[in-house]
């Protein structure tokens, strides 16, 4: 079962996207595997204290994206392959890194400031 004791709910990204990046990133981490059950809508969102209705939409939009699926009486698990795994860290990383980027340039950092920064900051 997917555990969500360290999740955090923050202020500024909506909930159901918090509960799909949680869940992408403990992939890509390797804490969350292939098969393994996620907790049903009601009890996930008694446990965040949010809207059945949040969970229910992060865990429809991981469906779409063929992450999650349903079995009959309610109950999601997490389907992946390599490819999955390796999409899921590449979008990731993409997120991340535009976001940096993002804000380096409203700081006025160059190119070649901000490579020196990275790899000041990767030791």
């Amino acid at each position: 079962m997917v555990s969500f004791d360290d999740f955090r709910v923050r202020d500024d990204i909506p909930i159901y996207m918090q509960i799909i990046l949680y869940i992408k990133r403990g992939i890509v981490s390797g804490s969350i595997g292939n098969g393994d059950e996620l907790p049903s809508r009601r009890v996930l969102s008694s446990l965040l204290g949010v809207n059945p209705n949040t969970v229910q939409k992060a865990y429809r939009m991981l469906e779409d994206e063929g992450i999650v699926q349903s079995r009959s009486g309610a109950i999601s698990y997490i389907v992946l392959d390599e490819t999955m795994k390796d999409r899921i860290r590449n979008d990731l990383l993409e997120s991340d890194v535009r976001a940096v980027i993002s804000a380096m340039r409203q700081m006025g950092i160059s190119k070649d400031e901000a490579l020196r920064l990275i790899d000041m900051f990767w030791e």
